[in-house]
């Protein structure tokens, strides 16, 4: 059996991501896993990942106006983007986030 192989993203600047997260529920569990993925999979080394527990910082969150629960920002590079799921659809959230793909 072939091993699919992974399309090349252009990505032409480092992206800086926040992961919101709700504490350790099912939910944000599964959204770090699916970022975290996403980005070794696709991002290698083109990106930063702060995940932030709104439990623990909810001014951070306010400052944000973060309203859902997992919600995923790019702040850079501009412009700056916010996806809110489990993040389980990586093309979806690759396109989200303004990324494209290499013919």
């Amino acid at each position: 059996m072939k091993k699919k192989s992974t399309p090349e993203l252009i990505v032409h600047e480092k992206l800086t991501l926040q992961l919101y997260v709700s504490g350790m529920s099912p939910k944000s569990m599964e959204a770090i896993e699916n970022i975290k993925r996403l980005c070794d999979e696709h991002l290698k080394e083109a990106f930063e990942l702060e995940i932030i527990d709104i439990y623990k910082n909810p001014e951070v969150a306010s400052q944000q106006q973060i309203v859902f629960s997992p919600s995923l920002i790019k702040s850079l590079p501009l412009p700056k983007k916010t996806l809110v799921g489990n993040f389980s659809d990586s093309e979806k959230v690759i396109k989200g986030l303004g990324i494209a793909f290499k013919k």
